[in-house]
């Protein structure tokens, strides 16, 4: 288990774990933690760029880009935050506790990313990139072993076109949450066959989930 670094400023901290749900059973003037969330998002992706970047000389964009995708996806931000026990820390509704909130991947890795947010307004970017090299980067010397650089996609598409098939196709079938904080639900398609279904916060990490769970039914 992972400690969470101490956050000095308790209302930040207090921010950073309040999911919008439980702003409808209390009275407490707070704000949910979406803010944070936004500000962590772009801290996240900036600290595991320039990681990637200076300590990866020999790797082009495409592959940079394909691993910080595998860092920073809700998949591997919901694993930290499960590390960190981050979900028992949540302040949720009751209905968002009773359906399991605490272990939902979207609502951990925003939780995830919004305690970032707090981090670096509390105590600046040092002591994000300290958490980060403990939670997140670390995880990249095993991605690059398992010589897993290539997304998803591009492996169930050569995958497809060695068994002379037609090209996946995905299709959006459900989209969930106001604009600035869609839910997608893609189906990937080989012919009229659904071969995998994925959930994501953009099309695209929607359509890589449902890649790989596709890539999951094909190996068995």
């Amino acid at each position: 288990m992972i400690n969470l670094p101490k956050i000095k400023n308790k209302k930040l901290l207090q921010e950073a774990l309040t999911h919008r749900s439980f702003l409808n059973e209390s009275r407490e003037k707070t704000l949910s933690n979406e803010r944070l969330e936004f500000l962590g998002d772009s801290i996240l992706s900036f600290i595991v760029s320039t990681h990637l970047f200076t300590n990866y000389p020999e790797f082009n964009e495409g592959k940079l880009t394909n691993l910080r995708s595998l860092l920073v996806n809700t998949k591997t931000l919901a694993q930290a935050a499960n590390e960190c026990d981050l979900g028992s820390r949540l302040r949720l509704s009751k209905g968002e506790e009773d359906s399991g909130g605490r272990k939902n991947q979207s609502l951990l890795a925003d939780a995830f990313e919004a305690f970032i947010g707090a981090l670096f307004l509390d105590q600046g970017i040092s002591e994000v990139e300290k958490f980060l090299k403990l939670t997140i980067i670390l995880r990249i010397e095993g991605l690059i072993q398992k010589n897993i650089l290539k997304d998803p996609k591009s492996i169930l598409q050569e995958y497809v076109q060695a068994r002379k098939q037609n090209s996946p196709l995905y299709k959006v079938l459900s989209e969930e949450g106001p604009a600035h904080k869609r839910q997608f639900l893609v189906g990937v398609f080989v012919g009229e066959k659904l071969i995998g279904k994925g959930e994501g916060r953009s099309k695209q990490e929607a359509e890589e989930n449902a890649a790989e769970k596709a890539l999951e039914g094909l190996e068995k």
